[in-house]
């Protein structure tokens, strides 16, 4: 693999190297949320070149994995610290405000290894959360273009022997590319979705980097196909067991893209705050000799401050919530977290999408040039705020709250 990864190559590409060395292991929420903090600090440097020259983050991305923060929310139990979806919220979020497209690439990792804890067996927990705790990330071949809707899967897969043979073809494949093991969505002959695990370099598996959204462009998110892919039985994780009783599987999936979007929103406003400060012009009309002491910017700055916190405040009641859902794992419990974690996801939405706008509104005409690079962040929260459109979110919280009518369970909920 060449040192630097660009963007949309329209290649495949070869697997990464497993890690020389075991990643350090979180002790605790505490040290999570201060590995974030010292991480998101040097993520922030080059983000907007990574962006602008299509740069992949691989250097950051093994930082980021060797930190042991991928692996902060394995149990206790397994040798995780095992922190609460209230913590991994706040670390995602850290993230993603210095480079989103760093604080999405764990998304589909922390949801699969969610998966592996709630419906694998002993054995697979036991070895497949070893491998995580070591540092070895997980890239997903989940979505598919070209279904009729998003959980109308193709791909699929049928025993042989001991092995397990899938064909299909994913996009959307966010962290394949420079994943170690890659899960794969599969559909059984009785059409339940599994996930399978795979080696990265498993003959038949080959990852094409061909992402060309103009947002979160640094994701890779691009196809991945499975051509008589051979995979152990053992490396198969019956994931539709987790729809069919109450888990807290999909607002655990939500909950990560809504921190994505709050993360956004932050970085954003920050760079709004300091373009301001710095180098806008205050207008004619309001008698000042700064920017910042605009009475309207500052009314502006003022309402994007409330709006983020408010949404801060959701996502972190949501966490609280899901740990409620996964101690007590019952209608009600998981219910609520899934309203919970909708009621953020609107929010985040909302405030991601208002800051990209309102950064050019209150920075002025100059802070529109190629060479401040800010457009990103308004590419980035209108791409990643596509996910799991919040205009259901709105029905599903109406519903429940005026009819007692749970969210449906899956992933997108």
């Amino acid at each position: 693999m060449s040192l630097i990864l660009k963007v949309n190559s329209q290649q495949a590409e070869a697997a990464v190297p497993l890690p020389p060395q075991p990643a350090h292991i979180i002790r605790d929420d505490v040290e999570a949320i201060a590995i974030a903090h010292q991480l998101a600090e040097t993520f922030a440097r080059d983000a907007a070149l990574r962006d602008r020259e299509g740069i992949l983050p691989l250097k950051e991305l093994d930082a980021f994995s060797q930190s042991g923060l991928w692996a902060m929310a394995v149990p206790k139990q397994y040798g995780g610290a095992g922190v609460s979806w209230a913590t991994v919220a706040k670390v995602i979020a850290i993230i993603s405000a210095a480079d989103s497209a760093l604080g999405q690439l764990p998304q589909n990792h922390l949801a699969g290894v969610a998966h592996l804890v709630e419906d694998g067996s002993e054995t697979q927990k036991q070895t497949l959360l070893a491998e995580v705790l070591a540092g070895l990330r997980w890239g997903n071949a989940f979505s598919e273009k070209n279904s009729p809707t998003v959980a109308d899967f193709q791909t699929r897969f049928h025993r042989e022997g001991e092995d397990v043979v899938i064909n299909g073809e994913k996009f959307y494949a966010t962290g394949a590319l420079l994943a170690h093991r890659i899960h794969a969505v599969a559909l059984d002959e009785q059409n339940r979705a599994h996930l399978i695990v795979l080696d990265r370099n498993t003959p038949g598996l080959t990852v094409i980097n061909n992402w060309s959204s103009f947002g979160q462009r640094t994701t890779a998110s691009g196809t991945v196909l499975l051509e008589n892919v051979r995979a152990s039985v053992s490396r198969v994780i019956p994931a539709y067991q987790a729809f069919e009783r109450p888990t807290a599987a999909g607002p655990i999936s939500q909950i990560i893209q809504a921190a994505v979007d709050v993360g956004i929103a932050r970085g954003t406003i920050e760079d709004t705050l300091r373009f301001v400060r710095e180098r806008s012009r205050p207008w004619i009309d309001s008698g000042q000799q700064r920017a910042s002491d605009d009475h309207f910017t500052l009314a502006a700055v003022g309402d994007l401050k409330i709006r983020l916190h408010a949404a801060e405040a959701l996502l972190w009641r949501a966490g609280e919530a899901i740990d409620r859902a996964l101690q007590q794992p019952d209608e009600l419990q998981v219910a609520e977290a899934s309203v919970a974690t909708a009621e953020a996801k609107v929010l985040t939405t909302e405030i991601a999408i208002l800051a990209g706008n309102k950064l050019f509104e209150l920075a002025g005409t100059r802070s529109t040039l190629q060479e401040y690079n800010l457009d990103r962040h308004w590419r980035n929260a209108r791409t990643h705020t596509l996910h799991d459109p919040v205009r259901w979110k709105y029905y599903h919280v109406g519903n429940y709250y005026l009819n007692g009518t749970p969210p449906p369970r899956h992933a997108w909920s």
